[in-house]
């Protein structure tokens, strides 16, 4: 794999748990960890590996990478490496909506690490100054980039409180339990499609690699013992299978048989992405931009015209 890769693992029920609440009007848009709302949404694994090998069966074509997939057939808008870079995009994506007279709404997901740019609090007094449609899910997975939440933000109740600032409804809950996911978001869900009002979600969860592949130091700003904590206590996925199997949904042979599905789907999509082609090199300046690509007016002279 080339290029970045910023796992997912561990925060899945955050991803599940919101995006299971969509319709066809609602859409998606995420930063740099968005592996897991890629296949929330309907991606599959092959076209999802195949991205991370930088291959032309990719859902990005192999130009993305791990930080940009992409599906706007599935209402998935990314996938955006600049930190709270995806915030002012879910706006406009709220402002399509209400401009339609759509009655959906825009999930956009960022990180705690993006709370503190300039880019999103702008886009949360847009937000509510125009009644938009938008919610705003903070991934807190409590480190950022590498930096723990005490020593990077200053927050007096928690980094969605500072919604209050800008009047509008906020909310912070455990992101492990998938039911408290999904009944605390849909509230949200609710009043952003027939209000429409904004709101911003904290979400507590973790992740249990390093923010990177460039993160030598997981192991060293957090402990060992720390990590092996949640893995063993508040794995999201452990947890909703012990639900299932409480509830007689789901039997042990049932999971088993489940996991092992999931490993060879898994294999199949290496081998997938292995023996797919690579890019061509005469694409490399094919969807850079639409107009010139489909070779509209715009894109033949290099001019554009708002009130045509």
């Amino acid at each position: 794999m080339g290029g970045f890769l910023h796992l997912y693992v561990g925060q899945e029920a955050v991803a599940v748990g919101t995006i299971s609440l969509c319709d066809e009007d609602d859409q998606i848009i995420g930063g740099y960890r968005t592996h897991g709302h890629a296949l929330a949404v309907g991606l599959t694994m092959n076209a999802c590996m195949a991205e991370l090998f930088g291959k032309a069966t990719g859902c990005s074509k192999g130009k993305g990478g791990s930080m940009h997939f992409f599906a706007p057939d599935k209402n998935f808008w990314g996938g955006h490496g600049v930190v709270a870079g995806q915030t002012p995009l879910g706006l406009g994506l709220a402002f399509a909506l209400k401009y339609k007279g759509v009655k959906g709404c825009c999930l956009c997901f960022l990180g705690d690490g993006a709370v503190n740019q300039g880019a999103y609090h702008e886009s949360l007094n847009l937000a509510s100054l125009w009644n938009l449609p938008v919610i705003y899910i903070v991934e807190n997975n409590r480190y950022s980039m590498g930096t723990s939440l005490q020593r990077s933000s200053v927050y007096r109740k928690c980094l969605a409180a500072r919604a209050e600032g800008y009047d509008i409804e906020w909310d912070r809950f455990n992101g492990e339990d998938i039911y408290e996911v999904r009944a605390r978001t849909w509230k949200a869900i609710q009043r952003a499609r027939h209000e429409p009002r904004p709101s911003v979600l904290e979400i507590a969860t973790y992740r249990y690699y390093g923010h990177s592949v460039s993160d030598a130091n997981a192991k060293k700003y957090r402990s060992p013992e720390e990590i092996e904590r949640h893995r063993k206590l508040h794995d999201p996925i452990q947890l909703w299978q012990k639900r299932l199997l409480e509830e007689g949904i789901l039997t042990a042979d049932q999971a088993a048989e489940m996991d092992e599905g999931a490993a060879a789907e898994a294999a199949e999509a290496v081998r997938f992405a292995e023996e797919s082609p690579l890019p061509q090199k005469a694409d490399l300046f094919s969807d850079v931009y639409y107009e010139v690509d489909r070779q509209t007016r715009a894109g033949r002279t290099g001019r554009y015209f708002f009130n045509d």
